[in-house]
């Protein structure tokens, strides 16, 4: 039996009731903390019932978007009990800092400004940014110095608030391998600027573990995210990334890296919205992110 065949067999309601409370405490032991992304949460509802559910399926955080309605953000969190893991800024797709046109890298600062003010608000200690995008009109140079231009910008926000600008590596045609990560926050050369370190997507331009290994304590956040090696299906509706542990993260590698790294803290969900589409199916999520963290 291949370790793919043995994981999804281990994968069981049995068995997975007798493993989890071993993989509560080996958790506990990393002091390492499950959150979900809110805008990966599939049900539909209230910021409050989303809230809700997402704490009775075993979850302790949770990463809103900057730019929600904030007291409705805050007495989700004040009523559930959870809190606030990170906050992902909400407008880095729609106009980057790395934009040909100054306005649009205007607007993309201010909603950066705007995520560190909500992340204060909340309690959380950083905030997800995609720093840019290289396009058809955007060469990797350009986004690289333009990007950095405007995080500039926001560090004394950053630094006012007590909220870190953390980077992360996602499929934007930047930065694609851990050195090139080191090299860019060299070159912003600000405590209040780290990475925010996606497992599922390093792990389609190298070892995830790797990544891990060059960028040590850099590292101020994690997404937990699988992914697949297979080319992904033009048919398939939706997303086609498997769940955790029945895709090709090897995370044994992963946990040990970082233990190496010294990692604690938060440990965010990114899988797809199906996988969180009610209470039972992010239960589930979550105690797959119990089995990882036991390995």
């Amino acid at each position: 039996m291949n370790r793919r065949s043995f994981l999804r067999v281990t994968a069981g309601a049995a068995a997975m009731a007798a493993f989890l409370p071993h993989a509560r405490a080996a958790a506990t032991q990393r002091n390492l903390r499950k959150a979900i992304m809110y805008s990966t949460i599939g049900m539909k509802g209230t910021v409050l019932e989303k809230f809700r559910a997402m704490k009775e399926a075993g979850f302790e955080g949770l990463e809103p978007l900057g730019g929600m309605n904030r007291d409705e953000v805050l007495a989700a969190f004040k009523a559930t009990g959870l809190q606030a893991a990170s906050v992902c800024d909400h407008f880095h797709w729609v106009k980057p800092l790395s934009a040909p046109v100054e306005a649009d890298r205007k607007l993309g600062l201010d909603a950066l400004m705007l995520s560190l003010e909500d992340a204060h608000a909340y309690g959380a200690g950083s905030v997800l940014l995609v720093p840019g995008v290289v396009s058809d009109g955007v060469s990797y140079q350009q986004c690289f110095e333009r990007s950095i231009v405007e995080i500039k910008k926001a560090i004394p926000v950053a630094q006012e608030t007590g909220v870190r600008i953390a980077i992360e590596n996602v499929g934007n045609n930047f930065i694609a391998s851990p050195e090139q990560a080191v090299e860019y926050l060299d070159a912003i050369n600000s405590e209040w600027v780290g990475w925010y370190f996606d497992i599922g997507n390093a792990g389609r331009v190298g070892p995830a573990e790797r990544w891990i290994q060059v960028l040590g304590k850099r590292i101020l956040h994690i997404h937990i995210k699988d992914y697949s090696a297979k080319p992904a299906d033009p048919a398939a509706k939706g997303s086609a990334r498997p769940k955790l542990l029945e895709g090709d993260t090897n995370w044994p590698a992963v946990m040990k890296a970082l233990d190496h790294a010294g990692y604690t803290g938060w440990a965010t969900s990114e899988q797809p919205g199906n996988q969180a589409a009610d209470v039972e199916t992010a239960r589930d999520l979550a105690q797959r992110m119990d089995r990882i963290f036991a390995l």
